[in-house]
């Protein structure tokens, strides 16, 4: 019987420490804290994707360049640059022009950086 005593003592301290002081305490937070700017972040996706029609001098009917943050912050926010990218493939207006559609953890950065402040 003195065995099966000592057993409980542990459980019953174990139970006793596992408490909580809020909700917050159990839910593991998925946000990502870190800001995204341009020239970390945004600066080479539009080189990698946009520049070959959007460069200094735009191509293929490009209607501007986005070669400085100012000219992409301007498109994201008078011209629509998130509409266009996010677009579904197929949709008239998709850019990066003729696809392939960017992928949506690309977007999702371009995304953020507008939600971000447009940092530079």
């Amino acid at each position: 019987m003195l065995k099966i005593k000592y057993l409980f003592i542990p459980l019953i301290l174990l139970s006793l420490s596992c408490t909580n002081h809020s909700e917050d305490d159990l839910i593991i937070k998925s946000e990502n804290p870190i800001l995204v700017t341009y020239e970390q972040n945004v600066k080479s996706i539009i080189n990698n994707n946009c520049v070959s029609c959007h460069g200094s001098t735009p191509s293929n009917g490009a209607p501007m360049s986005l070669t400085t943050y100012n000219q992409v912050k301007d498109a994201v926010l008078n011209r629509g640059l998130l509409d266009r990218i996010s677009r579904t493939t197929g949709e008239p207006g998709l850019m990066p022009n003729g696809g392939p559609r960017l992928p949506q953890q690309t977007i999702d950065i371009v995304v953020k950086w507008n939600s971000d402040g447009l940092l530079e």
